[in-house]
């Protein structure tokens, strides 16, 4: 049988007995229903693995006993911050998974002209605590030890403002010619992500006056959630850790 790996919020620490977080609990004691002696990997973000043995299981507490954690050795080099524009029903979560599947370090969620999602308040937090979720879900599968954050939503000018700490930054749209492989190696990246409607073309303009390269993935337009997997491939293809 499969080892499961969870998520738990929770210090973790050798030799110490643990209390797993609530939501992770609630996964192993009613959905996957584990009984106590059953094994257990762990990951708390600080980029280690943590074998464990559950030593009380319920439908709402499990506690575990902590063996000796080894480093994870699946975050890529390469940073990547993807600036997503919302979009509508499953498609911003498939955007979510498949970028931290990729190896995103942090996804912005933007607002754009052509957006035709709007959240504010309690609606934008019950959203971006759902695609923390979406995100936790995709590090468990795919065996990453950290698990990318979801920051609040951001305007245009927002985004350009806090994309400043990466020596590349990129805008993806299919009216320009200039190519991914034919740029300089980077070490973070910013990747920005238009609406399924595509970016104005004064949001385009803004983009580039900001400092982004606008690039294009080929001669095909991609749809606002595939977008962002191609262009993670290609990045961590030429410049990350596929292919090493």
């Amino acid at each position: 049988m499969r080892i499961p790996r969870i998520y738990t919020d929770s210090p973790l620490s050798e030799g110490a007995t643990a209390g797993l977080d609530d939501n992770a609990a609630q996964h192993v004691g009613r959905v996957l229903r584990m009984q106590p002696g059953q094994e257990l990997l762990l990951f708390n973000g600080d980029g280690n693995d943590y074998p464990a043995t559950i030593t009380e299981a319920g439908k709402k507490h499990v506690s575990v006993e902590v063996g000796t954690p080894s480093a994870n050795a699946t975050e890529s080099h390469l940073e990547i911050v993807l600036g997503q524009t919302l979009s509508k029903g499953d498609r911003m979560d498939y955007a979510v998974q498949k970028a931290v599947e990729m190896g995103v370090t942090r996804i912005v969620p933007l607002t754009t002209e052509r957006c035709d999602v709007k959240l504010k308040g309690d609606r934008e937090d019950k959203r971006l605590r759902h695609w923390q979720s979406v995100a936790i879900s995709a590090a468990e599968q795919c065996g990453r030890a950290r698990v990318p954050e979801i920051v609040p939503v951001m305007t245009l000018s927002e985004w350009f403002e806090n994309s400043g700490d990466c020596d590349l930054r990129l805008v993806l749209h299919h009216r320009t010619e200039q190519s991914l492989n034919t740029l300089a190696k980077p070490t973070r990246v910013a990747l920005m992500i238009g609406p399924e409607g595509g970016l104005s073309p004064d949001e385009i303009t803004a983009a580039a006056n900001a400092g982004f390269l606008p690039v294009a993935l080929g001669p095909r337009v991609l749809r606002t959630e595939t977008a962002p997997v191609a262009a993670m491939a290609l990045c961590q293809w030429l410049w990350g850790d596929i292919g090493d």
